[in-house]
């Protein structure tokens, strides 16, 4: 996937490069369709174009100061939460809306998730336009490379109506830019059906996986989307479709969903997946790829999880607005001897890297010059106060996101032994789907099927997930039983697992938590009309042909 990196630094220099030469001849024709008329003269134009999707993918995930899915899949959740820390966090209360699930039409947040899923999408269409209706020769490409960036390009516009699906259901759906200019809603089923067509049909044209293609939109891509498809079928279509997803879910397991140089397979690693060379796994499907040193492309959700100081914590020199924090009682479903617990979260008291001292807090907060110390509740501690909700954080409040690692820039310090610098430090990639997720989502299709009760099949699915996280003498007594896996286990083994991943709104949804469910400071709603967001009314305004979904005015 490091080539692949090169590739999209190199076609994007093409790019800028196209544009400002073309910029140079002012004549108004020219430089209305520039992209139309000057570009896709070559294999790089072409790669160029095909690429530029990916680099709008930092906003939709979770890009510090974007709106995307991300923040609405897992802040409406009981995982993840932006709560007020001291003077920081308020941010005109948008994320205690989410917390309490008191969003409403005009949330500004649900309008950018909208509209950057929407853009993303016009980005893959507009490729698709220009490179369908030129000849190959033109192009200086083969017709079959021709109709594989067109398939690879598809799929992943199916990918950004999935969650636009998810998150408002009933959609338009636009497959030419502009036309029509005021596209009308679709029912979520219909939606559905078109993103599922989409996939099959371009899934054979579409490149095989690859380690080199993570990062990029491949067959393997395509079938994990199948797998999303039909996981939550029921909830999205009201038909259940739990034989399909196990098929899907097989195509990757057993590598036969177009996979050539060197089969998929889970790490035996636990940490693999999130370190900087996890573009090397074999357990990456699909991800956000990110390569600092050949492209200066970094991590962009570090603003988002970071604390203001955790450059020198963790040596990398990255720091962020101090936001997201683990919902209190989260870190404690981890038992002490499973590996996640230390490995994926910061709790405790802090130390610099390059030297194991105290890592002090600055910028003049509760606890400036002070030692950092994680905590895993929200209250105000200084004040003696017993609180514990949205509004009553500190800087300290919260056990902190350490699941993804950006490497050490620095020699340091870790656990009293020196530790060299490492040359691929801020290259980790932003898993979108991973093969543990498919052997969760088989298993679950596999007990939904049965009547709700775990099968042996289903039972040895999650215990080769999870034995990874425990020694093998630890996880003799751990493993799961078709009676100790119950769906309501199932369900915390998925929030275990998958924090931070972006999926736990919509496993709440299935499992029927989401609005009826407590959690910290959150009751429930019992409104079953808020499993959808609201179409914003911004978008209503230029669009009078969009439907407000139900529950919403």
């Amino acid at each position: 996937m490091k080539h692949i990196k090169k590739i999209i630094a190199l076609s994007l220099t093409a790019v800028f490069t196209a544009i400002g030469s073309g910029c140079s001849d002012l004549k108004e024709n020219i430089y209305s369709q520039l992209v139309a008329d000057n570009f896709y003269n070559n294999k790089t134009e072409v790669l160029s174009a095909v690429l530029r999707p990916y680099t709008h993918a930092n906003a939709w995930v979770t890009s510090s100061g974007q709106h995307g899915w991300w923040r609405t899949s897992e802040l409406t959740t009981d995982q993840l939460a932006w709560p007020t820390k001291g003077r920081h966090g308020e941010d005109g209360g948008q994320w205690k809306r989410l917390h309490y699930h008191t969003w409403t039409v005009d949330d500004g947040m649900l309008n950018t998730a909208w509209t950057l899923m929407y853009w993303g999408m016009s980005l893959c269409t507009d490729a698709i336009e220009n490179l369908e209706k030129r000849p190959v020769t033109s192009m200086g490409i083969t017709e079959t490379e021709k109709a594989a960036y067109v398939a690879e390009l598809k799929l992943l516009r199916a990918f950004h109506y999935i969650k636009l699906m998810d998150m408002f259901g009933n959609i338009p759906i636009v497959t030419q830019i502009g036309i029509p200019a005021k596209p009308e809603t679709r029912p979520r089923a219909e939606v559905f059906a078109f993103i599922e067509k989409e996939i099959k049909d371009n899934l054979a044209a579409a490149p095989k996986h690859s380690q080199q293609m993570v990062g990029r939109m491949s067959q393997a891509g395509g079938y994990a989307m199948l797998v999303e498809l039909y996981l939550n079928a029921q909830v999205w279509t009201g038909t259940a479709r739990w034989d399909d997803c196990i098929a899907a879910a097989n195509a990757l397991i057993n590598n036969t969903a177009g996979g050539q140089n060197g089969a998929m397979a889970l790490d035996p690693d636990i940490f693999a997946q999130f370190n900087t060379t996890n573009n090397n796994s074999k357990e990456g499907i699909f991800s956000i790829a990110y390569e600092f040193q050949l492209a200066n492309s970094q991590p962009s959700w570090t603003g988002d999880f970071f604390h203001f100081q955790q450059g020198i914590i963790e040596g990398h020199g990255r720091n962020g607005n101090d936001g997201i924090v683990v919902v209190p009682g989260n870190w404690t479903k981890y038992e002490d001897a499973d590996l996640r617990k230390r490995g994926w979260f910061h709790e405790g008291p802090m130390v610099r890297f390059d030297n194991g001292q105290p890592a002090l807090a600055s910028g003049g907060n509760e606890y400036s010059g002070q030692q950092i110390v994680f905590v895993d509740n929200i209250r105000k501690n200084k004040v003696g106060s017993t609180l514990s909700n949205m509004s009553e954080g500190e800087e300290n409040s919260g056990v902190r996101f350490f699941k993804y690692k950006l490497g050490n820039q620095l020699a340091g310090v870790r656990n009293g032994n020196p530790v060299a610098a490492l040359a691929t430090y801020n290259n980790t990639d932003w898993n979108v789907y991973r093969l543990t997720w498919v052997y969760f989502a088989k298993a679950e299709a596999l007990m939904r099927k049965n009547n709700n009760v775990a099968t042996a099949e289903a039972v040895q699915l999650i215990n080769d997930c999870k034995k990874r996280a425990f020694s093998t003498a630890d996880f003799a007594t751990r493993q799961y039983t078709v009676a100790s896996l119950t769906m309501d286990e199932l369900l915390e083994e998925r929030g275990r697992e998958f924090i931070f991943e972006g999926f736990r709104r919509s496993d709440l949804i299935r499992f029927g938590k989401f609005h009826t469910a407590s959690w910290w400071d959150h009751t429930p709603t019992n409104k079953a009309d808020l499993q959808l967001f609201p179409v914003p009314q911004v978008q209503r305004t230029l669009n009078e042909n969009l439907k407000q979904n139900p529950g919403y005015l």
